[in-house]
């Protein structure tokens, strides 16, 4: 077997393109024709190909480099010959190539000819756009009304392998446009109607002279596959917008990664790209589906199925209709949409609210000596930069209780009951955003002051709106602490699928009767709610209780 470098192939008149995404890396075996890179230009986005089949060995560049007819792209450890789709038409496509570039003096009268004015209702067609047949128009970038430019682009259009602006041969106001997102055109297919003082492009009659050159560069390849040779060639046929112009938001993607997002149902315009950019990849659209998938995110069709927290009409549980008024008769008013995050945690909570049968009980924990620990410790450690919390406490008390009590570490699954032998506990951090629920793994491994590292650092990430979906799923139990807020007692909502929550608030001196006196102690309110389905009230009482035995006397997390 022989090492092959695999090189950009002609491309058309496209000089130092610049590599957008990587599709392959090394230890990857590719097949003939398999895209390896995406590469962009200000006129269009292509995939190049490979013209050998092995496994790949080397890769020659790099995100954002500039690439050009004939750079190396990465070297094979080629497995059979050279593919004939890829090699056939490089030999016919070098004459027609340089017949692009070439004859200018034969193409320059063309351009320097007058052009006839006119005034009067236009036809804008599909220019030759190479050896392309039904390409999807997947982006309308004018609308009726608007004033247009020659060489503006009125839309874009998508093979398999490349996608490319579609301009307009004339100026003029729009006065009909003839196709829609989603349809299918070819070479003549009309476009749109112009009115007013229009001229025929030159420089587009010039393209279209040139364009016959593409149908001879991929004659002889495959008609079911054309190839980014002749998508480039095309792309010179069908110049983009004037400098300036804007789009209408299409989101910034190869032609593989959107069929992939069309083949799973994912909606681009909601992914957010990490590639170069901006630019979405397939690693963004697989993130965005798991993301949905676990319940981490929604897409705005499910949101607005969702029945939001004060919203939802209720029909589908029989009820009355919610209330529709007009408050701007009473008196001012200000609308202000509710944030993503609000509408994914709001339909979640009504669910859980309205499936599950929860109970809460209230009680009160001693917390007094273990306060002045959490003081001490501080001071002890204010160098280490770790500012332990109340919470940290809680978190290893309730792992304590849980262990003990495992059917509140449990979960319903249709009639069973599955037990964790894990200790993952979520906490209840406020954002500008709205509730989220950060997920320390591993309690029970962990010391008091890991946890508080931890518990900083995620909290801070959810501030900044950094958490990804994998720090907010796997909780067993939920802690709703509302610290030093106020209030005394609340019922928090269980997070499903547990089947418990704790809520805590502030703590106050209050006096209480050692059997001789009254003494002050620090006291902390306690909210557990449970699911009635899977817990009684009998054990409920007991974990409140045991909690509260060790909270008083944290001794007791060692026996």
């Amino acid at each position: 077997m022989a090492l092959v470098e695999v090189q950009v192939p002609d491309i058309g008149d496209f000089d130092e393109v610049t590599v957008i995404e990587l599709m392959v890396k090394v230890g990857d075996t590719v097949k003939a024709e398999q895209s390896l890179i995406t590469v962009e230009s200000d006129k269009a986005s292509m995939e190049i190909p490979s013209s050998t089949a092995g496994v790949v060995k080397e890769m020659r560049i790099a995100l954002g480099d500039k690439v050009k007819q004939g750079s190396v792209v990465l070297v094979v450890e080629a497995t059979g010959a050279a593919a004939a789709p890829a090699d056939v038409p490089a030999t016919p496509a070098a004459a027609p190539a340089a017949a692009v570039a070439a004859p200018a003096p034969a193409i320059a009268p063309v351009a320097a000819a007058p052009v006839a004015a006119a005034s009067g209702p236009v036809e804008v067609h599909v220019p030759d756009i190479g050896d392309f047949k039904d390409v999807v128009v997947i982006e309308v970038m004018v609308k009726p009304g608007d004033t247009i430019k020659v060489e503006q682009s009125l839309i874009t259009v998508e093979s398999d392998k490349a996608s490319m602006e579609i301009p307009s041969s004339h100026a003029g106001v729009l006065k009909e446009l003839k196709v829609k997102v989603g349809d299918t055109v070819n070479i003549g297919d009309l476009l749109a109607i112009l009115e007013g003082t229009v001229a025929a492009a030159a420089p587009v009659a010039v393209a279209v002279a040139a364009a016959p050159a593409a149908p001879v560069a991929v004659a002889s390849a495959p008609a079911a596959a054309p190839t980014p040779v002749a998508a480039a060639v095309a792309a010179v046929a069908a110049p983009a917008h004037a400098p300036g112009g804007t789009t209408l938001g299409l989101p910034h993607a190869s032609p593989s990664v959107r069929k992939f997002a069309r083949e799973l149902g994912v909606p681009l315009a909601e992914v957010k790209g990490s590639g170069l950019k901006g630019r979405i990849t397939e690693a963004d659209v697989q993130a965005f589906t798991q993301a949905v998938m676990s319940g981490a995110a929604q897409t705005k069709a499910q949101a607005a199925k969702a029945p939001a927290a004060s919203g939802g009409d209720g029909a589908a549980l029989g009820l009355i209709p919610w209330p529709k008024v007009d408050f701007a008769k009473f008196g001012p008013i200000e609308r202000k949409e509710m944030g993503r995050i609000k509408k994914i945690s709001g339909a979640n909570l009504l669910r859980n609210a309205i499936m599950i049968p929860a109970v809460t009980n209230h009680d009160d924990a001693d917390i007094t000596d273990l306060e002045a620990f959490r003081v001490s410790t501080n001071k002890e450690n204010e160098k280490s930069g770790v500012k332990v919390t109340m919470l940290a406490f809680l978190i290893k008390a309730c792992v304590s209780a849980l262990k003990k009590y495992p059917e509140f570490n449990s979960s319903l699954d249709g009639d069973a009951l599955v037990y964790k032998s894990y200790w993952h506990i979520g906490f209840a951090a406020d954002t500008p955003n709205g509730l989220m629920v950060p997920v320390i793994r591993d309690c029970d491994k962990k010391g008091v002051l890991q946890i508080s590292q931890e518990m900083g650092e995620l909290a801070k990430k959810a501030r900044d709106g950094k958490l990804g979906p994998a720090e907010m799923t796997g909780a067993t139990f939920t802690i709703s602490s509302l610290g030093g807020i106020g209030g005394k007692y609340f019922t928090p909502i269980i997070n499903a699928p547990e089947v418990a929550i704790l809520g805590v608030c502030k703590s106050t001196m209050e006096p209480v009767w050692d059997g001789k006196q009254f003494v002050p102690r620090l006291m902390l309110p306690l909210s557990l709610t449970w699911d009635h389905r899977v817990i009684d009230g009998a054990a409920a009482a007991r974990f409140n209780a045991f909690l509260g035995q060790i909270l008083s006397d944290f001794r007791r997390v060692l026996l």
